[in-house]
């Protein structure tokens, strides 16, 4: 029974702190498929002194918000409290600069991964690297504040991105996921740890400007999944649930970022598959079989919580926009004395879109709110454009809106078919997918390839990293029983999280295929627009 197991503690916990929302999620360890418990928290990031941050009381405030919540979701599904877990795992937004003294003071306010100040920075590393160095990247994020001259940077000890700094807070570890750390620099192929070439090669570059000999000194030391990441303290414990009813002494695994948690919620973890999220970014990530030809400023080399070599497509600007427009239409109901709930009047919405003609009658959307880089873009400007013979109208308005969250990503996929990087099958997952039959469609359409949406797909991160969690407390029984071999991350999905799972694959329409294509061509065009407003405004 599920109440047996919050009690015996044969459950994992996993704690996703997204770009709107901190979640939790509580799985059976032996059967994380079931998902025994929820809890969340809202929030945003604000925008100050020219820069996007969250602040760490936020960060703590928020996950004992959504911890408790899933308390007394557990106490009112099951009839039990949990007061300990078989497992924990953290994951969070990736990239971004957490920058630390050597007391563990904060030094800088927390600089998201949607800041686009790096451009210098990025742009000298790619050239030094041989290799893309986005803007996000935290080793552009301190290449900046190194080529600035920053005062902090003489203090700088430690250097992380928000999964690491809270399992560090919670475990005394500090330590980051093998796919995380790909975000804060480039991983050595087939070595699951840092390119200790380009290591020498930043000290180098750096020189006279760290405070320590090598910038491997500043950064996490890393973990794959499956391998222990420390134990929760006492002192974590009282941050998690001030309440005093949760036991120190819990197992981690490696805290992870939000898109290698994607990446198992969508079991798309071996090579030739893929997945998409969607949240306030949106990205796309594609496991390889072979190294890239060539370096591409639309792609990130990642790679899986394994280790596994990925190509990235990750769009700062995601559905943010979308649900703006959302809002307008929810407040348009109220006014007229007949409120909607938000689910309802995005599925309204949603099935309106299907109505709209294939090229969204002429009509544009782009979802800009913050800067684009593979748009060419350094700020935002949200923009719904038309031209006099264009169809206005709700179906087609609402179709631009959703063609446009996949506007700038279907850009970068672009690249990777270029490439010749062959795919097998494509997940999605994120809250837009959960009007069925709908944005998946349009994706199927934007990639003209068959997606795919599991149950979970809502979800999402939190339940990803509950299932990294459990994977790590079986490779940990296994070895404690001194079995033969541990199974790998990936059978470990197919064999038993997936293997009942009910998906939905949505194949391409050939009518949406060729609209989007010229949606996409009109789009481009129009980034001209995009430009001009950024100038003007």
């Amino acid at each position: 029974m599920s109440a047996d197991a919050i009690r015996a503690g044969r459950t994992a916990l996993g704690i996703e702190l997204g770009s709107t929302r901190i979640k939790a999620c509580l799985v059976d360890a032996d059967d994380p498929a079931n998902v025994l418990a929820v809890g969340s928290h809202a929030w945003e990031n604000a925008y100050e002194s020219g820069l996007w941050t969250y602040s760490l009381d936020e960060v703590w405030s928020g996950l004992q918000d959504a911890y408790a919540e899933l308390v007394s979701d557990a106490r009112q599904r099951h009839g039990v409290a949990p007061e300990t877990f078989g497992a924990i795992g953290v994951s969070a937004m990736m990239h971004g600069y957490l920058a630390f003294d050597e007391a563990g003071a904060l030094l800088v306010p927390f600089r998201t991964w949607r800041n686009t100040n790096t451009g210098a920075a990025a742009a000298e590393l790619t050239e030094a690297f041989g290799v893309n160095i986005p803007l996000r990247w935290s080793i552009a994020h301190l290449h900046q504040a190194v080529i600035d001259g920053e005062a902090h940077v003489p203090a700088l000890r430690f250097a992380t991105t928000l999964a690491g700094y809270v399992h560090w807070k919670l475990t005394g570890e500090k330590v980051l996921g093998v796919g995380d750390a790909s975000g804060m620099f480039p991983i050595g192929a087939g070595t699951a740890g840092y390119d200790t070439a380009l290591l020498a090669r930043y000290d180098d570059l750096a020189a006279g400007r760290l405070p320590v000999a090598g910038v491997a000194e500043l950064l996490p030391e890393i973990r794959v999944a499956g391998e222990a990441a420390g134990a929760l303290t006492a002192e974590g414990a009282a941050l998690l649930d001030p309440s005093g009813a949760l036991r120190p002494g819990i197992p981690f695994c490696a805290p992870e970022g939000d898109a290698g948690t994607g990446m198992v919620a969508t079991n798309a973890v071996a090579p030739r598959t893929g997945n998409v999220s969607a949240g306030t970014s949106i990205f796309a990530m594609v496991v390889l079989e072979r190294p890239l030809e060539r370096v591409h400023h639309e792609l990130d080399l990642v790679t899986t919580p394994s280790g596994d070599a990925v190509a990235m497509v990750h769009c700062n600007n995601g559905a943010s926009e979308l649900a703006a427009w959302a809002g307008m239409f929810a407040r348009f109901a109220e006014a007229s004395g007949r409120p909607l709930a938000d689910d309802a009047v995005y599925e309204t919405l949603f099935r309106e879109a299907l109505e709209g003609e294939a090229d969204a009658g002429g009509l544009l959307a782009y979802n800009h709110l913050a800067g684009e880089p593979i748009a060419g873009l350094a700020e935002g400007r949200p923009l719904f454009v038309r031209t006099p013979d264009s169809r206005l109208t709700l179906a087609n308005a609402m179709r631009a809106h959703l063609y446009g969250v996949f506007g700038t990503l279907a850009l970068g996929m672009r690249v990777l078919e270029d490439e010749g990087v062959g795919l097998d099958r494509m997940f999605a997952h994120g809250g837009m997918f959960r009007t069925a039959g709908v944005a998946q469609r349009f994706l199927a359409g934007a990639l003209g390839a068959p997606v795919s949406v599991g149950d979970t797909a809502s979800e999402g991160g939190a339940w990803g990293i509950a299932v990294l969690a459990a994977y790590a407390r079986a490779v940990a029984s296994a070895d404690a029983s001194a079995e033969a071999s541990v199974i790998s991350l990936s059978s470990y999905l197919d064999e038993r999280v997936f293997a009942d799972a009910a998906v939905g694959t949505a194949d391409p329409e050939p009518a949406d295929v060729a609209g989007f294509a010229a949606y996409l061509d009109r789009y481009r065009a129009g980034l001209a627009v995009e430009a001009a407003a950024v100038t003007a405004l």
